[in-house]
């Protein structure tokens, strides 16, 4: 891993010893047990650290809410997702699969989904830097999927087509498989009308 990559995959908070990095990554993976067992609703800080096996204060030095460390996870699943998702010649394809990678990125653990979109409508600063983050990537590879001469007009629709879906889902209206569809069935559409040429 170069140290850019290290860099991106830090606690937003600070710059992480591999030590710390390691307490970090504990306090993320205890937090997705802590989800399946108790929800969003039941899950606390001090739930996760004592998952964890570290002290609640030393939970705290990395992640300020509960909002903060499930919007931590969507970040590291984000990095670690496979982008490109598709290498085809006609960037339609390299869109949708792209889109699609993304919406389906936590779509097969109901309790992580449902926190995701809660916690990243959060207020939280920390979170506020990370959605930043996450939705820096996510208009980056929809750029790049388009290709070099893409309008920002229509990275900026499917944007809002990606963000609206997933709180749908988020919401349980659908199933995130159902929107992932839904999503391309949109993105079709802009991608072939006149004012995206």
């Amino acid at each position: 891993m170069s140290e850019s990559d290290s860099i991106s995959l830090e606690a937003t908070r600070r710059r992480l010893t591999d030590k710390q990095a390691d307490t970090v990554d504990r306090l993320t993976k205890a937090a997705l047990r802590v989800l399946a067992r108790d929800g969003f609703s039941g899950m606390t800080i001090r739930l996760v650290a004592a998952e964890a096996g570290v002290g609640t204060a030393t939970a705290y030095t990395y992640f300020s809410s509960k909002e903060h460390l499930v919007a931590e996870i969507f970040w590291r699943r984000l990095l670690a997702s496979r982008s490109p998702a598709s290498e085809d010649p006609d960037s339609t394809v390299r869109v949708l699969a792209e889109l699609r990678n993304i919406a389906l990125l936590v779509a097969d653990e109901q309790e992580l989904s449902g926190a995701v979109t809660s916690a990243l409508l959060g207020g939280d600063p920390d979170v506020e830097h990370l959605r930043t983050r996450i939705g820096i990537e996510i208009r980056g590879r929809i750029a790049r999927a388009l290709g070099p001469d893409a309008d920002e007009e229509v990275i900026e629709w499917l944007e809002m087509i990606y963000a609206g879906a997933l709180v749908r889902a988020g919401m349980g209206y659908e199933s995130y498989s159902k929107i992932a569809d839904r999503i391309e069935r949109a993105a079709v559409r802009i991608l072939q009308s006149p004012a995206a040429d």
